[in-house]
This record gives structure tokens, sequence and C-alpha cells, in this order.
């Protein structure tokens, strides 16, 4: 693991609670996706191209009407507050000083309108549907009012992975309801018990939800969930604007297939009609060059960015994301690709 990385972890395990660091850090059944995940992009090698001019590299990023310093972003994880006081404020502060894309989860611990002013730029939201439907419409329509500029949509939740708890983690986490229930709790119709089970994903998803959602907000709608190149094009075929690679860091599906190895398979197939996103197991800028050359337009973090909050909070999440996109940027120089445009698979050898 990259050297920075592997010391905020260190860190960050000595600060969390240890059955909030259980949470975080397992994956779903025997944990075989969630371990895979990392190897499955340091199996691929790179060839690289010489003579060629890079005495300017650059890692910019335009996509959805947002330009980004770099490429590589936030993925949207849920209760920043458990790791650090600031929660998603603190990932947003340290996201805007990186310049990096960040998606916020509907889980935030912190208003909405809260984290978008500190992002102070371009920022996705994440979108459970929910069991109350109209629940997640006002989310929808609130981040867009709040300035999101894309909608993501996550596909693979119809009912939670299989986890392993300790005793103490009820639901899955301690939090009072007026930090996990901070941005749902106002759209509760009256007279209802269970806002828990108003706010479960749905079961009965459907490729129609995807036109649905881009119905609330007249918003890109990113699919996220996706492993096969035929699903990629039937969630197109339905409207989605991009595809997110993603086996939700191993939490879902035990034995999914990694990301690494989905990514060649939905970028095939998507060929250039939509923007292709890939999250899992990257860990360094070596990861991130790779899915770049394999066609990914940008590369998510996520348990690396919680990480760096739990140690060090926004200054934290701005140092990891600054570390990876310079060592990115010096590997693109050495694989001779001055920007972006210039990754193509061609500069990677297969696994």
């Amino acid at each position: 693991m990259h050297e920075q990385l592997q010391r905020l972890r260190d860190d960050a395990e000595r600060v969390v609670d240890p059955d909030m660091w259980s949470y975080l850090n397992r994956g779903s059944g025997d944990q075989r996706t969630v371990t895979e995940a990392h190897d499955a992009w340091d199996r691929y090698r790179l060839r690289p191209r010489v003579l060629r001019d890079v005495s300017h590299v650059s890692t910019e990023l335009p996509l959805f009407g947002g330009v980004w310093r770099t490429p590589i972003g936030i993925a949207p994880t849920a209760f920043h507050a458990v790791l650090h006081p600031e929660g998603e404020v603190a990932t947003a502060t340290g996201a805007a000083a990186a310049g990096a894309p960040m998606v916020l989860s509907s889980r935030s611990t912190r208003r909405i309108e809260d984290v978008a002013a500190a992002v102070d730029g371009p920022w996705w939201f994440q979108v459970y549907l929910m069991r109350e439907r109209a629940i997640t419409a006002a989310l929808i329509e609130r981040a867009a009012a709040a300035g999101a500029t894309a909608m993501v949509l996550t596909a693979d939740t119809p009912y939670v992975g299989h986890r392993a708890r300790t005793p103490a983690l009820a639901r899955p986490l301690p939090l009072g309801d007026d930090q996990a229930l901070i941005n749902v709790r106002d759209h509760f119709p009256e007279g209802v018990e269970d806002y828990w089970e108003l706010i479960d994903q749905r079961a009965d998803l459907s490729l129609g939800d995807i036109a649905w959602v881009a119905d609330v907000c007249e918003l890109p709608v990113i699919v996220k969930g996706v492993l096969r190149g035929d699903e990629a094009l039937a969630c197109i075929d339905a409207g989605a604007d991009a595809i997110w690679v993603s086996n939700h860091g191993g939490r879902q599906l035990d034995r999914a297939i990694s990301t690494a190895a989905a990514l060649p398979d939905v970028v095939t197939a998507v060929g250039d009609s939509v923007p292709v996103i890939v999250d899992g197991g990257v860990r360094d800028g070596f990861d991130a060059l790779t899915a770049l050359a394999l066609g990914a337009s940008a590369v998510m973090l996520g348990r690396p960015v919680m990480w760096a909050l739990a140690a060090e909070g926004a200054d934290g999440v701005a140092g990891i994301l600054d570390e990876l996109t310079g060592e990115l940027r010096h590997a693109m120089g050495l694989a001779g690709a001055a920007c972006l445009g210039d990754l193509d698979p061609s500069l990677v050898s297969g696994r």
C-alpha cells in the first residue's frame, strides 16, 4: 500500500472505535471481493511511450459542466460524523482544497446545503431509491437546488449485503437520529413511527427509475454499481448519462468480480457514448493510471478517504488526494502521456 496511505490507515485505526473500524473496513460474506480489490489492479503492467513532450503534464478533468484539477475523487460513503466531528463538511473542504470531484451520500450526517457550501465547486449527489419515493424526490430536489451537477443512482443495493457485526452495532452504527436522519427527517410524513423502514432501499428498482430521477431534477444521471457491459448498455438505453463500475467496495455481493476485471468489458460495450467512472481497490497513482488508461474518465476512492478523514480531518483528505494525484501526474509523464486524453488501453498490458 502507498506509504502515506498506510500511515493514515494506521493512525485512523488508533483513534476510531473498534466497532466502527470493523464496520468501515469489512466486506460482505467471506470478504473475497474486498480482499481481491487492490491485487486485481496490481496484476496489470504498463507499456510506456517514449520521446513524447511531457514537459507539462495535466490531470485536469472536465465532466458534466465541471472542471476538476484531478480525476481522482471521493466516492459516496455514509456517516462521516462517526469518523470526524465535522463529518462531510470536513470531507468536502478537503476535496475543494485538492480540486477533486466529490459525491455526497444520501446517508450524510451533515445537511446537504452545508456540505455544498464547503465544496465551493461542482459536486454530485448519490441517490438511494427509498421505500418512500417522495423522500427520495425531496432529497434530489434539495441537492439540485444546492448546486449538485449530477445524480449518482446506486443500483446494486436492493438489499444490504450480509456483514459480520459486533453486538454493539445495532443499526449498523450507533448514531443519534439527529445525525443519521439529518437530511431525511424534514421530509417524513406525519404520524410515522418507524422512520428507518421508510428510508430503507427499495427492492423493486428498475431501468425506468433512471428516467424518474432525471425527471425530478433534470440533471445527468450516473448509474453506479454496474459490472457488466450488457447491463451498462441497458442503462444507457434507459437514459443513463454515465456508468459507474463498482462492486460497492465489496460490501454487497461477495465473490462479485473486481472492478479492475469488470472495467474493460464495460468500456468496450459503452465505447465513447458516455463517460465511465470506477472505484474499488485503488490505492496509489499507478492504480489510477491503469484505470484511466483502460477507459475510465474518473477514479473514485472510498475507504482511503475515510482513513484520511479520521486521522487528520480535512487536511488529511486533501493531502491524500494531492499525494495520489502527484503520483499519477509523475507516472503519466514517465508513460508518455501529457494529459488524460493521451491515456488509452495500449498503455496497459493484460493481467
